[in-house]
């Protein structure tokens, strides 16, 4: 909390006149705010690339692939990603997209996430910002477990869903297959906007469907070196296909037929329900199909809409500012050491320089430094508007779940932490690093990257961490050394289930052999177990005691 935030007063947000919330209508209508989606290796990275290309804010795509050219894309900002080549940690990206369909000026907020599943916190966060979202398939795996997972999370929360089945430029699944997999594992309509002329490995075009499947044009692309720069396209009435592509072209239209006898046309009243999910082919690498999927976006991807607070009433768009913390990060630029707290605004304007009122704390909270995010890149914001991801500067008080508002209080649900299934004791190597460790510890946990443990036993000097899957850890490690420069030591604990419990169940929890009890840093009582078998003895035998299972990855 700075000095000047806590010297003056929350600002109350005037009343809007007709002209103003005719303007706040306007710009939240321009929205489209979606994270993406995916198993990891799906490349859901190389997309978000290939997004940005096409909305010319970048001129080439930096995901080139050939072993002397190879380079990191623009949302992956950590050295960790740059080398293993995937993302592990969510990225906010937001530019303008002149819709070439309507004429529409659109502004895009994307998410980038983390695919792999040790990361699914994280993504979990981001789908609580988000009013769509992108499910990208590898068009030779289909349907994979992380996948499946994430889309549990996004019905449970009415997120409405489009499916981009990539890499159809490598041999793959046959096109009805893969949608058939989608319906029966889901229980999902796919209801494709386009479909692929040629077959998985031999990508020409897409066949751009009209109402009843009736084939409107031809896309025909054309390859680029490396997938660096847009592909140019040629669009070719059915006539036209059918002269240059043959039985290709022939095969796409008897498929969108069928498609259309089994009612699989699209239908946008059952889009936004989440019953239905329109469906593109692409090659993200080969930037084929990209375009179509951000014309889909802006056509049919909801705009923001109003939220629900802890107390069940809506806050409405046009309602005064409101905001949720959704994602703390710091380390983006070594060149500022400071830390983002990225907010999605649900209501009002964003004014840089507003107070505004923490929830959690009651406190009132200085906005002078906010920010726009393009990966590492940053852009000062004066003003913002529902679905904007906006990024404060230095927002130690801040934490993911937390709301921010002006006039009328509100407070937003919390965002879960998801149930730990690995644990391992911290350690500083040397001593004399004690408090570099500790303010390390402390921001690593008040970003969420990990989950801390503590009890009287271990101490401070030794807390515990929880995570989802272990590679949390080697960024916990690789964080700590580079920022900080804390050498860590991660000893494993033998714990494997963590279940909620409360005061009047601890004492007799921590009596038994198999079991400690710890305290989070959000002041949950969370008892460790060492197996399932010692769980189910425990629960048995002493039924009377508090041990609650805590959400999952693929909970609602």
């Amino acid at each position: 909390m700075t000095t000047e935030s806590a010297e003056r007063e929350p600002a109350e947000s005037p009343v809007l006149d007709a002209k103003s919330v005719e303007a706040l209508t306007h710009e939240v209508a321009r929205r489209r705010t979606f994270a993406v989606i995916s198993h990891p290796d799906a490349g859901k990275s190389t997309l978000t690339e290939a997004l940005a290309l096409h909305a010319k804010v970048i001129s080439e795509a930096g995901a080139i692939h050939g072993k002397a050219g190879r380079r990191s894309t623009v949302s992956d900002w950590m050295e960790m990603e740059k080398a293993r080549g995937i993302s592990v940690s969510s990225t906010a990206l937001q530019f303008n997209y002149h819709s070439d369909k309507d004429g529409s000026d659109n502004v895009v907020n994307l998410v980038d996430t983390p695919g792999h599943s040790d990361f699914s916190e994280d993504t979990y966060r981001v789908l609580t910002a988000v009013d769509a979202a992108v499910m990208l398939i590898d068009a030779a795996k289909g349907l994979e477990p992380q996948t499946l997972k994430l889309f549990q999370v996004c019905r449970h929360r009415g997120i409405p869903v489009i499916t981009v089945i990539n890499k159809w430029d490598r041999p793959g699944r046959a096109p009805l297959e893969l949608l058939d997999e989608i319906a029966e594992q889901i229980g999902l309509v796919p209801t494709p906007l386009f479909l692929p002329v040629g077959i998985a490995g031999d990508f020409r075009g897409l066949l751009r469907r009209g109402e009843d499947g009736v084939p409107e044009e031809y896309i025909r692309f054309t390859r680029t070196a490396g997938g660096a720069k847009i592909a140019p396209e040629e669009s070719l009435d059915p006539a036209a296909a059918a002269a240059r592509e043959g039985e290709e072209w022939e095969t796409a239209v008897e498929e969108s037929e069928l498609l259309s006898a089994t009612g699989q046309d699209h239908d946008q009243e059952m889009f936004l329900a989440g019953q239905t999910s329109p469906v593109i082919y692409a090659s993200a690498m080969l930037n084929f199909g990209v375009r179509q999927l951000l014309e889909t976006l802006v056509s049919l991807a909801p705009p923001p809409h109003g939220r629900e607070d802890v107390n069940g009433r809506s806050r409405e768009v046009a309602d005064p500012f409101s905001a949720v913390v959704f994602k703390v990060q710091a380390g983006m630029d070594a060149a500022h050491r400071d830390r983002l707290a990225f907010m999605r605004i649900v209501s009002g304007v964003f004014e840089r320089g507003m107070v505004v009122t923490h929830a959690q704390t009651g406190k009132p909270f200085a906005t002078k430094y906010a920010l726009t995010v393009f990966g590492r890149e940053r852009t000062t914001v004066d003003n913002a508007y529902p679905g904007d991801v906006v990024g404060l500067v230095n927002a130690t008080a801040l934490a993911p779940g937390h709301t921010l508002y002006v006039d009328r209080k509100v407070e937003f649900p919390p965002i879960p932490s998801f149930a730990p299934e690995h644990f391992a004791i911290l350690r500083a190597q040397s001593a004399s690093k004690y408090k570099q460790f500790r303010r390390a510890v402390d921001q690593l946990d008040s970003e969420g990257v990990v989950q801390v443990l503590r009890n009287d036993i271990r101490g401070d000097a030794s807390p515990v961490l929880a995570a989802v899957g272990p590679m949390q850890f080697e960024v916990v490690s690789a964080r700590m050394k580079a920022e900080f420069n804390v050498e860590a030591v991660l000893e494993p604990l033998g714990y494997s289930i963590a279940r909620r419990t409360d005061a009047a169940s601890a004492e007799e929890l921590g009596r038994q052999r198999g079991v400690e009890v710890f305290t989070r840093s959000d002041g949950v009582l969370l008892a460790l177990v060492t197996d399932k078998w010692r769980l189910q003895y425990i629960e048995k035998e002493m039924p009377e005691l508090t041990l609650e299972t805590l959400i999952g990855a693929g909970a609602s």
